[in-house]
């Protein structure tokens, strides 16, 4: 019994041993993590990171603990990074030395850390990065070097970067890209660039990233964007261009090459849809033209892009949707069009409102009438974003939330009067060829209905043109012609139906002049017939214009020939050499001859002389 007592006290005594030496393990390992923290840092051994954020540094600390993981020296006074400045931390995932003062960062600064996966300096005074600056770095997946004042990024600058997957170099004074400044990026996803101070899109830099699927462009100054800026990315997904504060135009094939799924161009100076630029983009599923002064969307000029199911158009200078503006867009879920100067939103502008699942609406002078009831129909479906749209127009309802109308106030508020054009019986208008003639079609209704000319052929007629469409609803033809005659049809519209009026065209022809005074050659060359045919053709008439032109031109020819002749021999006359200004000749006249049978008598000769001048 004694023996056994003296068993177990020593198994016991053995395991306050054992437990001892375990917490004083314990006690020296807490020990030694605390002697390698710098003062004032502070460690989490647990987590094994180091925060050195917002002490004051001014170097980067020496002692920091080797099998660390992350260290935050966010927010000092460090101006620079010396090379292989993190030697022996070959377990650091993350490195942040954002918010400093930094300036240099020499060659191979960062070597020695095989596990770094992120690396973040911005927000410092950087104005150039050395070539190799990142060199010992492979499994490096984001770099951030925003907001600094980089100027330049060389050729070959990350070529030691196989893995990274995202690059961050907004927000700085960027003038130059070399054409070779990514080469060795292989894996990059993400780009974001900041082109201030650039005068083109470096295209040849950028499409050698082969991998790339999403493009940040900023703060760029071009104003329109050149055709093939970014083929051929074949596997970018998302494009972000914004702040080009002067941008006006996408050129025709300026997006040729892409297969976009989302496209950002906002905060730019675009004042109409970019149709033509955007049509092949098949893919499209979001397109956002936010804070552009774009005033119009025409109807079926979206239909190419099949797969749209989101459009943002915030704080632009949106006046109208027409009806179909949205057809052939049979996913389309959302529609964002929040600030800008619309006074309605019709239905049939959607292919579908039943796939609508999204609206913004709000901060619109929004007209309530009839044409937004679909919208009360369907608000247990729509997700507003919080932003109820409300009347803005109407000193009646002006203010209020027409989605909470009773059912007594949208039948008295949220109505439409049909068109009337006023004069309702048929006119008839003549006018001779060549003049300019106005037909007018007056409507009235509520909204006030939109005005639409037919042809004779009821084809519809254009604002351009001989015969053009007026704004205020009237049709002009100008410079009328006999095939302008036929009816024509005014047809006024608006949400709750149409009118129409027929007005009658006549364009008279010009009248046949009287005749004029003719000649007519007759037997110039042979004897009239005695017994004319009445079916045979008469010679071709000549009026006395056409004499008086022909008898000028003629003399005209003569007389200058003869003069030309005079001239001629004036100058021979005065020309050097033995030339006689006299000739004597003679002659004998007629009386003179010997009659016949008379015998010889004696010759008589006459003489005169003529003198050349």
């Amino acid at each position: 019994m004694q023996a056994g007592l003296q068993l177990f006290m020593r198994i016991m005594l053995d395991k306050r041993l054992v437990w001892a030496a375990l917490c004083l393990f314990g006690a020296g390992v807490a020990l030694s993590s605390d002697i390698e923290c710098p003062q004032p840092c502070f460690c989490n051994v647990s987590e094994q990171r180091v925060n050195c954020s917002s002490i004051q540094l001014s170097t980067i600390p020496n002692q920091l603990p080797s099998n660390t993981k992350s260290v935050n020296l966010t927010h000092n006074k460090i101006r620079s990074v010396a090379s292989q400045q993190f030697g022996g931390l070959t377990r650091l995932q993350e490195l942040d030395l954002s918010n400093n003062i930094l300036v240099i960062i020499e060659v191979e600064a960062f070597v020695g850390l095989q596990a770094l996966m992120t690396l973040k300096l911005a927000r410092n005074h950087l104005k150039i990065i050395p070539v190799e600056a990142f060199s010992g770095l492979p499994k490096l997946q984001l770099l951030d070097i925003s907001d600094n004042e980089i100027l330049v990024l060389l050729a070959f600058t990350f070529r030691d970067l196989p893995s990274l997957r995202c690059l961050k170099a907004s927000q700085n004074d960027l003038v130059f890209v070399s054409h070779n400044a990514f080469t060795g990026l292989t894996s990059l996803q993400e780009l974001y660039l900041d082109g201030g101070n650039l005068t083109d899109v470096p295209t040849t830099a950028i499409t050698q990233l082969g991998e790339l699927q999403s493009l940040h462009f900023h703060h760029f100054g071009l104003v329109t964007l050149p055709n093939f800026s970014f083929y051929p990315l074949g596997r970018l997904k998302q494009l972000v261009m914004s702040h080009w504060s002067v941008l006006e135009t996408l050129s025709v094939n300026s997006l040729f090459g892409l297969n976009l799924t989302s496209l950002t161009i906002t905060h730019c100076n675009l004042s109409t849809f970019p149709y033509i630029p955007l049509h092949h983009l098949v893919y499209l599923v979001r397109l956002d033209l936010s804070h552009n002064p774009i005033t119009y969307i025409n109807k079926n000029a979206l239909g190419d892009l099949l797969r749209l199911q989101e459009f943002h158009l915030v704080s632009g200078s949106l006046f109208h949707i027409e009806l179909e503006g949205f057809k052939g867009l049979v996913y389309f879920r959302v529609l964002n069009v929040s600030r800008n100067y619309l006074t309605t939103l019709e239905s049939g502008a959607f292919q579908s409102i039943d796939t609508l699942q999204g609206l913004g609406l709000d901060n619109n002078p929004l007209v309530c009438d009839c044409r937004l009831l679909w919208v009360v129909k369907r608000q247990l479906y729509l997700n507003f974003g919080g932003n109820i749209p409300v009347c803005a127009k109407s000193s009646q309802e002006q203010g209020l939330n027409f989605l909470e109308f009773s059912q007594e106030d949208l039948s008295r508020l949220l109505t439409c009067r049909r068109p009337r054009i006023r004069r309702r019986r048929k006119q008839e208008v003549s006018v001779d060829q060549g003049q300019t003639v106005m037909l007018y079609c007056n409507a009235e209704g509520h909204p006030a209905p939109s005005v639409t000319w037919l042809d004779p052929a009821l084809r519809p007629l254009l604002p351009v043109g001989r015969l053009r469409a007026l704004p205020n609803g009237s049709l002009e033809v100008r410079y009328a012609q006999p095939q302008d005659s036929g009816t024509y049809v005014c047809v006024a519209s608006n949400a709750a139906g149409n009118d129409s009026l027929h007005i009658s065209l006549n364009v008279r022809g010009f009248q046949s002049l009287a005749p004029k005074k003719q000649f007519h050659l007759k037997s110039w060359f042979a004897a009239p017939s005695a017994t004319p045919d009445a079916s045979a053709t008469q010679e071709p008439p000549f009026d006395v214009k056409t004499l008086l032109i022909a008898a000028t031109i003629g003399f005209l020819s003569f007389f200058g020939s003869v003069c030309l002749c005079f001239i001629f021999m004036f100058f021979w006359s005065k020309s050097k050499g033995q030339i006689k200004h006299t000739a004597t000749i003679a002659y004998v006249p007629r009386s003179a001859m010997p009659r016949s049978g008379s015998g010889n008598c004696s010759e008589t000769t006459g003489r005169f002389t003529m003198k050349l001048l």
